[in-house]
């Protein structure tokens, strides 16, 4: 019988050959995997040992150690994909995670900034500063002007820009490749960018291929524009938690607000499931309950109601 670490090997390089997943996604499967692993190595349970019940108790188990409920969930997802790997190449009999359920997560309304929130953080960065500002409003730009992942944004190279169309050609999750617009604004950020700052963080005799550099002339990190953001959103003030996925879910979610179809977000975020897309509604349903509350004059709960004392 083989070791638990060389199955999960055989399932990683399938979920790259055969179904292109993505290496963040295939190392998120190796972590919860190889904690799966070594539950089952402290009770010498076999992958033909497993079953329904058992998988159960590891659920219970990871649920004991702390793990939130979306990663318990997420957990087990990737044990299903896995078990049903195994039973279709023959490895076990029977597949013994097909009827465990993850646990339905509480539906989580994304954070979102308010337009004028935006237009203020974009705004306080000067584009001739030269280089870091103009580096950095071009990247804010991008990512609320085309709704990108960071990770998306962070291995851009400048092919994949169509100034003539005024699209991104974006390689997303799975390697799927998708075309977003780039608004006028973050053309312009781009274009200074491209124009008088990148050449000056480039090293002398080495060439970068990816579009926005640190000052060592390497390739930006997620974290590392993830401390720029949040150093940027302090510098103004802004007492909202700034991270870079909240300028994408701000992208859909003013989208949503001024008209745009649902479906047409879902192509530009690149979601393959519309259901992933509907969480928008949920920040727009909750827009128009407080606007209908504070401009509607049978909208506000009566004055001597305690849920609403104070609010005028």
């Amino acid at each position: 019988m083989k070791e638990y670490g060389t199955y999960i090997e055989e399932f990683l390089l399938y979920l790259a050959a055969e179904r292109g997943l993505s290496l963040n996604y295939r190392e998120g499967v190796r972590r919860s995997l190889s904690r799966f692993a070594q539950w089952c190595r402290e009770r010498s349970l076999q992958p033909a040992d497993i079953t329904e019940p058992l998988l159960a108790d590891y659920r219970r188990y990871l649920h004991e150690e702390g793990l939130l409920p979306s990663s318990c969930r997420i957990a087990m997802v990737h044990l299903r994909r896995f078990f049903r790997y195994m039973s279709s190449r023959g490895t076990i009999p029977i597949n013994p995670a097909e009827l465990v359920q993850g646990g339905r997560p509480g539906m989580k309304v994304p954070e979102t900034l308010g337009a004028e929130q935006v237009n203020r953080l974009l705004e306080s960065i000067d584009p001739h500063d030269i280089p870091f500002g103009a580096r950095d409003r071009a990247m804010l730009e991008m990512l609320y002007s085309s709704g990108l992942r960071v990770s998306e944004l962070v291995s851009l190279r400048p092919e994949q820009i169509d100034w003539d169309d005024m699209f991104l050609r974006v390689l997303g999750k799975g390697q799927k490749t998708r075309y977003v617009p780039l608004g006028g604004m973050a053309a312009t950020a781009l274009r200074n960018y491209m124009q008088q700052a990148r050449s000056k963080l480039l090293r002398p005799g080495r060439r970068a291929a990816t579009l926005f550099l640190s000052n060592r002339g390497a390739a930006l990190t997620r974290e590392r524009i993830r401390q720029i953001i949040k150093s940027r959103a302090a510098a103004i003030g802004l007492t909202e938690n700034v991270y870079p996925h909240i300028m994408r879910h701000s992208f859909a979610t003013h989208l949503l607000e001024n008209g745009a179809d649902l479906r047409v977000i879902q192509d530009m975020l690149g979601h393959a499931d519309l259901a992933t897309t509907q969480i928008y509604t949920h920040v727009e349903k909750k827009r128009l309950v407080s606007l209908h509350r504070h401009f509607h004059p049978r909208g506000r709960r009566s004055a001597d109601d305690p849920a609403d004392s104070g609010v005028e």
